[in-house]
């Protein structure tokens, strides 16, 4: 009875021993070993090992905080352009926890300190980006320019607080409601004289070609008219060289006026005539006188 009630009071505090030692370490998440208030270690488990380490029992304190990667949800904000309008953003931002030290001793260990610090810095960085830009670059550059900018221009500041920012990307970013009728306007207006310039650029250019090529149209009509005119011409001179090498003799010229003449007569009776009177002193009479 003596060994018993020796026996099991030694069990009992070897199990609280042993349970105070073990440290389990779990996926996606740091231990952080304190002694005394001073951090000894941080210990990780990267899902490749058990995870299970040890320490000092009541000497040394665990604490745990997550190694994955977490959202903030940023509360809505107004920020000013450079051309002083009015916007409001709204931002959400990826980080984690890289530097568990630093984050501990900086931030105590407290995710809500983290996002209240993650906050201010993004926006102060939010605001700095869009004061240096227009409203219209603004809305631009809603497709991820804005974001690189942010991320650019946010830096390496939380790093000192053992936060590492992956991603700041915008839910929403838009104008005032009472700004967005007069400045969607304004826009359209604007894109509407854009399309108007370009047009009458279009029609410009559209009847300058014309001109060109009606002009080209009138030189090659009349240089084929020109050509025409000389080929017709020579022609012509052809056929009276031809003639008059037809008819180099008097028998040939007289038969030659002969013929016209008759051709004459038969240009005479047309439309059913077959009567034809004449002076005697016609040329014409002369051929029925030589017959």
């Amino acid at each position: 009875m003596k060994k018993k009630i020796f026996v099991i009071p030694c069990a009992v505090l070897a199990l609280i021993l042993g349970v105070s030692a073990t440290v389990v370490t779990k996926p996606g998440e740091y231990r952080v070993i304190k002694q005394f208030g001073k951090i000894v270690r941080v210990e990780e488990n990267d899902g490749s090992q058990s995870g299970v380490s040890w320490k000092i029992p009541f000497i040394q304190t665990e604490t745990a905080i997550s190694s994955k990667i977490q959202l903030s949800d940023l509360p809505a904000s107004d920020v000013m352009t450079s051309d002083k309008k009015s916007m409001i953003s709204d931002c959400f931002v990826l980080w984690r926890i890289s530097d568990p030290v630093k984050f501990t001793q900086k931030l105590s260990g407290s995710e809500q300190n983290a996002e209240s610090r993650i906050s201010s810095n993004v926006y102060n960085a939010l605001k700095n980006v869009i004061s240096s830009l227009s409203q219209e670059e603004v809305i631009s550059g809603r497709d991820g320019e804005l974001a690189n900018l942010l991320t650019e221009k946010l830096g390496t500041n939380l790093e000192s607080y053992g936060i590492k920012v992956e991603k700041i990307e915008t839910k929403m970013l838009d104008l005032p409601n009472e700004n967005k009728d007069a400045v969607y306007s304004r826009m359209i207006s604007e894109r509407n004289n854009i399309a108007a310039s370009y047009t009458a650029q279009g029609e410009q250019k559209a009847q300058e070609i014309k001109n060109d090529t009606n002009e080209q149209v009138t030189v090659l009509l009349a240089q084929a008219q020109k050509q025409a005119d000389t080929t017709i011409a020579e022609g012509e001179a052809e056929y009276m060289k031809i003639l008059s090498n037809a008819y180099n003799d008097e028998s040939k010229a007289d038969f030659y006026g002969f013929v016209r003449q008759l051709d004459a007569v038969k240009a005479t009776l047309k439309d059913g005539e077959n009567t034809i009177v004449l002076d005697k002193d016609s040329p014409i009479a002369e051929i029925f006188y030589h017959q």
